[in-house]
């Protein structure tokens, strides 16, 4: 079974273009250090819920998009690898990139796959 490093985050729409960019090239990157696959989906509909929703969980402003993506990796053990040379990739530095996002608000995980169908 695969492992899937998952991420939720808000973007503010007049920076959309820039996050794209942002996460074009990070996508080639993990791509390159053995990720099987980078998935960006911007939200459509998503609606802000009463007690939970996506739009809740990363604290959305009106003037935001809820960015919901994944890597998936062959186990733990390759996505530790990969990430350590994801994350020292110059490509990735972070005086290349001026943040299209608020970090805090993101949430991201790492998830065991059990199913795949």
């Amino acid at each position: 079974m695969t492992y899937v490093d998952g991420f939720v985050l808000a973007v503010p729409k007049d920076k959309i273009d820039a996050y794209k960019a942002m996460a074009r090239v990070a996508g080639d990157v993990w791509k390159e250090h053995g990720a099987l696959a980078y998935v960006e989906c911007l939200g459509d509909d998503v609606p802000y819920g009463e007690l939970t929703s996506f739009p809740r969980a990363v604290q959305a402003k009106d003037d935001e998009v809820v960015v919901f993506s994944w890597i998936v990796h062959a186990s733990r053990k390759q996505r530790d690898e990969t990430n350590k040379k994801a994350i020292a990739d110059p490509r990735l530095a972070s005086d290349k990139w001026e943040m299209p996002f608020d970090g805090k608000r993101m949430i991201y995980g790492g998830f065991e796959s059990f199913m795949e169908l």
